[in-house]
């Protein structure tokens, strides 16, 4: 499974706009978690992990952010976010992490899976590795 970029439904109303989701339609999974990364400081990364059975939605409800994605494969995907309707779903077993985020990013990530450390692969080595074997 690679990532791909999901569009989300947009209501446009001259009061502001309304953009909302809903797991089994545009999430591909039940919501177990959500988390949001902010007031990251100019040229600083963040991720840079793999989950091993963990997949994740990322929007940029604020701002914009680049989320570079390495698949199975080892190819890498370079995804532009900047707008609070378009979705990037990450499937397990793709190394990621963000950066070049703007002044004021949010970064809104749902995940299918309740936090556990070992669902995290932190050295991309053995990530490489561990996608071989696969």
């Amino acid at each position: 499974m690679e990532p791909v970029l999901i569009k989300l439904p947009k209501i446009v109303d001259e009061r502001g706009n309304l953009t909302f989701l809903q797991a089994g339609l545009q999430v591909p999974f039940e919501i177990k978690r959500a988390f949001w990364i902010y007031d990251v400081p100019g040229g600083e990364m963040r991720g840079g992990h793999a989950f091993k059975k963990q997949n994740e939605i990322i929007i940029a409800l604020s701002g914009s952010f680049d989320v570079i994605v390495k698949d199975r494969n080892g190819v890498e995907h370079k995804y532009s976010l900047n707008r609070s309707y378009t979705a990037l779903f990450v499937p397990n077993l793709s190394w990621r992490h963000l950066d070049n985020f703007s002044t004021n990013a949010v970064a809104l990530h749902l995940v299918d899976m309740e936090y556990t450390s070992t669902d995290y692969i932190r050295d991309a080595n053995q990530f490489d590795i561990l996608c071989k074997k696969g």
